[in-house]
């Protein structure tokens, strides 16, 4: 199970001109590695909007094909279940394609809008339905994108799917998240699973490529060195592919 760490109290915000305030630490340099040759979360999920929605849509038919061999009663409540799916979903799709009302179309799909439910109403009046299982990985990716990482975590690590690339989009939202929190260790074992969890030039090569920049960075080299010269031999026409060659020579340039 994911586990994030508490955070103490809010520090203050004046600041004092220390040396050590200039100096970043090597997390931090880390994240801003992640940040600057890696895709920001709202942007991934932009850019691949059209499958998510589009796996969405299939395991929610295929599950609703199923159900209509079941009794009369989960059936009409797994279809009512959709219904409100979709507009939930619709406000998700508006917020990750407008950058300037975001927050609150985001905000919308989780509590709804319109007499219609939010992912979080959906949850919790539809549980055990196909919909209420996507609404909670709906719900995480919402508050992955509002930087509220807690939350992400806790409703990703709560959803679970035969569809291997929401498996995998899921264990790597989990592995940002903790990235965001500063805890490196758990988001290296995140995007470890992502990697894993589905073989292909999508997903694989982006999650072994993030895991390579922060394994490199937590002494885990070794590691870090095999997930670069995978994604070389394996999956030479990703975008990640032309950024190990550096990587790669950091390392074994480091190990000499």
């Amino acid at each position: 199970m994911a586990t994030y760490k508490k955070r103490g109290a809010k520090k203050s915000v004046a600041k004092t001109n220390t040396p050590a305030e200039e100096i970043k630490s090597t997390t931090a340099e880390v994240f801003e590695s992640l940040d600057q040759t890696a895709s920001r979360s709202e942007a991934f999920v932009s850019q691949y909007q059209n499958y998510i929605l589009i796996a969405v849509s299939v395991v929610v038919v295929g599950a609703l094909s199923y159900l209509a061999y079941d009794n009369f009663i989960a059936q009409p409540k797994a279809a009512e279940a959709v219904n409100e799916l979709n507009q939930a979903q619709y406000y998700f799709e508006l917020a990750v394609n407008n950058s300037t009302e975001s927050d609150s179309l985001f905000r919308l799909a989780l509590e709804g809008g319109e007499g219609k439910y939010g992912f979080l109403d959906i949850i919790d009046n539809y549980s055990g339905t196909p919909a209420a299982k996507l609404a909670t990985y709906s719900a995480g990716m919402a508050y992955l994108n509002l930087k509220e990482f807690e939350n992400a975590i806790s409703f990703l690590d709560n959803f679970s799917s035969d569809d291997v690339m929401l498996s995998a989009l899921s264990q790597g939202a989990i592995g940002d998240a903790f990235a965001q929190l500063e805890q490196p260790e758990e988001a290296f074992e995140y995007y470890i699973k992502a990697a894993n969890a589905s073989t292909n030039a999508f997903s694989t090569p982006k999650y072994l490529f993030k895991a390579g920049l922060i394994g490199a960075q937590i002494g885990k080299e070794d590691q870090a060195l095999s997930f670069y010269k995978r994604i070389k031999e394996e999956f030479p026409q990703a975008p990640e592919a032309a950024r190990v060659e550096v990587q790669i020579g950091k390392l074994e340039h480091s190990s000499n």
